[in-house]
């Protein structure tokens, strides 16, 4: 299992949603083809024909646990999992 299929299955999985690198996160939706832009501390993400637009804020060096849910949510209704 590569680097990618463990952040996916970490944040599928629901139980550490406070616990998961905020950089991990990013480089996941980069690889399955989401654009990053950067404005002050807010990291947005989009992608071409998914409605939802991601809007994360660093929690230290973690990933806020109410935006792992959002993405885990926008991730599984889109079955985006098959471009990791």
């Amino acid at each position: 299992m590569g680097s990618f299929e463990k952040i996916w299955q970490k944040i599928n999985d629901g139980n550490s949603d406070a616990n998961i690198d905020f950089e991990d996160i990013c480089k996941l939706l980069q690889k399955i083809g989401f654009e990053m832009r950067v404005k002050g501390s807010h990291h947005i993400f989009r992608m071409e024909g998914v409605e939802e637009r991601i809007n994360m804020q660093k929690d230290g060096a973690k990933a806020k646990p109410y935006q792992v849910r959002q993405i885990r949510k926008m991730l599984n209704l889109n079955k985006l999992k098959e471009k990791i």
